[in-house]
């Protein structure tokens, strides 16, 4: 899978992912870290990467824009603080996501749940497990 990490997470997310055989890069490789979100949903779309972050913002734009790409994944739990953290998460989850990660969504991992959500957004949430 391809993903576009936000600066609000440390670059190392990429590394380990890149290390597990997946394609990912941090925003600050091209030189975005300081990009509008706007900015970063349209690279991720341009090169069909999954957008990764902290910043409930994308999720604001995606709705806004009625998008049904690319996908966003969300952490919202403070406790994670190291990269490591964020891979302990999303790595054992992937089969689970991959399907609906490459149709377009957005997908919350918060307090040990995830829910995922189809975009362009309709309002009916797709699922959640915890």
């Amino acid at each position: 899978m391809k993903f576009l990490i936000d600066n609000a997470l440390p670059p190392r997310v990429a590394t380990l992912l890149r290390e597990r055989g997946h394609d990912a890069r941090h925003v600050r490789e091209y030189g975005m870290q300081t990009a509008k979100d706007e900015h970063i949903l349209a690279r991720a779309f341009d090169e069909d990467r999954i957008v990764v972050s902290t910043d409930t913002d994308f999720s604001a734009i995606l709705a806004a824009q009625g998008a049904s790409r690319p996908s966003f994944i969300l952490f919202r739990d403070p406790d994670l603080l190291r990269a490591e953290d964020y891979i302990e998460i999303l790595l054992p989850s992937m089969a689970l996501l991959e399907p609906d990660l490459m149709i377009g969504c957005v997908a919350v991992f918060r307090s040990g749940r995830l829910r995922i959500r189809r975009l362009p957004f309709s309002g009916e949430e797709l699922g959640s497990s915890g």
